[in-house]
């Protein structure tokens, strides 16, 4: 989810950059200010000319509303009782540091169970705190605003900007770039919940087959939701070096197609709507390697009091909180492998390097030090966007 956001402001910089007639990008902008939502309590971040300054935090948030076009792919979620309501079943924190800049992507599981703040919905009632209930749940107390407020309380972190992203959504935003080319390991994946009975090897994926991607558990080898976290980082990585290659930034028809389609399946927060600001954040993330662009889970210990259930690791946490405040480089050390989400694969023979981290000082200068990585607990999973990895599917032979 996160990269439709950068899509949409890597779009909005190149488009308006090539010259696109000014209503044209009125009218792109314009709808997708049309339902934007205002964050509770979070601050404001002031619009300035070139890159936004310090550092920010954007909110991704997925959700599973049962749209009538694709509701068959979710089972007994779309015909029961609950098939009305939403789930915030994605969400991804979003760190851009300042200089160096740096992304890091923090997923929280869906099965976490959190505290969930006081929050507005949208008629102006209030619900009280809870001090226990899953992550999940947080759209239903309050929408996005009541997301972002509890990732904010959860972390630590001011969050100004959010989006959200329905499932249905998805396949739209993938479709405009012609799909996404994944990689299926262990022997393919059978997973009958999603309808997916594919072979291992490389597949583009695009309209349903990539929310059936995005979906997939019981079609992993571990078929937790931890696992199904890193088969989508592994998406969200092959999508990022999709954007920024040829097939997509030399084709002007296709970032507009972009631009175009992602505003009409986003939902932003106010904050979000002014288009110098998703200039801003589009300067900001434009040259950062793929190195320095890492997906990781938010660490968690199980339950005490459910198995099915995860609790915050506190103490893990704080490390990963502690490095990006200092904007010092982390590495993560947990083994991908073993989580029966992904398995590592070397990239082929032919493919482009991955952008350089440093740049080669002028004749004269002084070079930039060399910055030590904060080596993150094991309990953080998570990789880099220039791995390579392939689902760990669930027919392994």
């Amino acid at each position: 989810m996160l990269l439709k956001v950068l899509g949409i402001v890597v779009a909005v910089v190149l488009v308006s950059a090539g010259g696109v007639a000014a209503y044209a990008l009125t009218d792109l902008t314009t709808s997708y200010t049309a339902d934007a939502v205002e964050l509770e309590g979070q601050a404001a971040v002031p619009p300035d000319i070139g890159a936004i300054e310090t550092g920010v935090d954007m909110l991704i948030v997925g959700t599973d509303e049962c749209e009538e076009e694709y509701a068959y792919l979710f089972g007994p979620r779309c015909t029961g009782a609950d098939a009305g309501g939403q789930l915030n079943d994605v969400n991804m924190l979003v760190h851009i540091s300042n200089n160096p800049r740096r992304v890091t992507v923090v997923s929280f599981p869906r099965d976490l169970m959190v505290p969930i703040p006081s929050c507005t919905a949208e008629d102006g009632s209030t619900t009280g705190a809870m001090s226990k209930q899953q992550i999940n749940s947080a759209w239903s107390y309050g929408g996005l605003s009541c997301v972002a407020k509890t990732v904010s309380q959860l972390s630590g972190q001011s969050i100004p900007f959010a989006a959200k992203v329905s499932f249905g959504n998805v396949i739209n935003i993938t479709d405009a770039i012609g799909g996404v080319e994944v990689c299926i390991g262990n022997g393919g994946i059978r997973d009958r919940n999603t309808g997916i009975d594919w072979e291992a090897g490389p597949r583009n994926v695009q309209g349903v087959e990539a929310l059936q991607f995005l979906r997939t558990r019981y079609g992993l080898e571990n078929g937790s939701d931890l696992a199904r976290i890193s088969n989508q980082q592994q998406y969200m990585s092959r999508l990022a070096n999709k954007l920024v290659s040829d097939e997509v930034l030399s084709d002007f028809g296709t970032l507009y197609k972009l631009a175009s389609t992602a505003v009409d399946n986003v939902t932003p927060s106010e904050s979000l709507t002014n288009p110098l600001t998703l200039v801003q954040i589009a300067l900001a993330v434009k040259d950062v390697p793929f190195d320095q662009i890492v997906f990781v889970q938010y660490p968690v210990n199980t339950d005490p009091a459910d198995p099915n259930r995860v609790v915050p690791n506190r103490a893990a946490a704080d490390e990963l909180w502690a490095a990006l405040a200092a904007n010092q480089p982390i590495q993560v050390t947990n083994d991908p492998n073993r989580g029966g989400g992904v398995v590592t694969v070397d990239p082929p023979a032919d493919a482009a390097p991955a952008p350089a981290t440093t740049e080669t000082p002028a004749a004269g200068e002084t070079p930039a030090p060399t910055e030590t990585a904060v080596a993150l607990p094991n309990s953080i999973p998570g990789t880099s966007a220039a791995q390579q990895t392939c689902t760990a599917g669930n027919l392994r032979g």
